[in-house]
């Protein structure tokens, strides 16, 4: 019987920090533009946090069954938890299943159009593991999965359909932010993923093509962080974007490891608190 502990690291809990902030941004999004009555705010939220918890052990779990025999061969991933058998095929697809059906109802509880779209992101999560067996833009994959957070949560509050502008940048700010820290993750493998047949922008292309390739990623994040600025209509609120560039910044100096604990691990968790405090400062009224 698998333990909490091994359970919580096949699905990454931690990586919730990275998703929750830019969740609860897109909801004040939807708070500025939001239209009749709905549902009342509180129970959107609470939702709103465990769509975005089973979505991401959807998706934790997912990348991990689909790429085991893959993790199985690379030194670095060899100890995860299905390589080294410390957790089951079968457990590791309850888990899945259980993401997925807590992502199921708090979409119905949501209705609108949180239901009638909420078959995109499950289906996302499939694509992007599958990506670097073809393409070296497996990594805007990823960011795809993450950037639908803020759109998810501006949906569920204002229950309405196209999403605002602001929930669009804050989509791209995700896309482009987490596209660009997985190019840097990638950088670990480069030698691996060559010798395995697959692609991402530093077995393509080169260690030196992929920091640049991330950092222009992460200008195109902080561009759209500037142009959320723009709608905000406040001169001082862009005292609050200070932090969010600098994290940014940091980032691209540290290096490349997601493993919990890490220097760059951190930056990342922080950076998602940085825009949503942004976020914040922009839109109070």
């Amino acid at each position: 019987m698998p333990t909490i502990k091994i359970l919580g690291r096949f699905v990454k809990i931690e990586h919730t920090l990275f998703s929750l902030p830019m969740l609860c941004a897109g909801m004040l999004a939807g708070l500025s533009h939001k239209t009749g009555q709905g549902l009342a705010l509180f129970p959107v939220i609470a939702w709103v946090v465990l769509a975005g918890v089973g979505a991401r052990t959807l998706a934790l779990a997912l990348n991990r069954i689909l790429d085991r025999a893959i993790d199985a061969r690379n030194p670095r991933t060899l100890g995860r938890e299905l390589p080294s058998g410390s957790l089951s095929l079968s457990t590791a697809w309850a888990v899945a299943a259980f993401g997925g059906l807590l992502y199921l109802a708090a979409a119905l509880a949501l209705g609108g159009w949180c239901l009638w779209l909420s078959p995109i992101p499950p289906l996302v999560f499939i694509l992007y593991p599958l990506m670097k067996r073809f393409t070296a833009a497996a990594h805007l994959g990823v960011g795809l999965g993450l950037g639908l957070a803020p759109l998810g949560g501006y949906m569920a509050v204002a229950q309405a359909w196209p999403p605002s502008l602001a929930a669009c940048l804050l989509a791209g700010f995700t896309l482009c932010w987490v596209a660009g820290f997985d190019v840097l993750y990638a950088i670990q493998d480069m030698e691996f993923d060559r010798k395995e047949g697959l692609h991402s922008i530093p077995a393509c292309y080169g260690a030196r093509a992929a920091r640049i390739s991330a950092l222009l990623l992460h200008l195109g994040a902080l561009a759209c962080l500037v142009a959320l600025g723009l709608g905000f209509g406040r001169a001082w609120a862009w005292l609050a974007l200070a932090p969010a560039a600098i994290l940014l910044g940091l980032e691209q100096w540290l290096g490349s490891s997601l493993e919990p604990g890490s220097s760059f691990f951190t930056v990342n968790a922080w950076l998602g608190f940085a825009v949503l405090l942004y976020v914040a400062v922009g839109l109070w009224r």
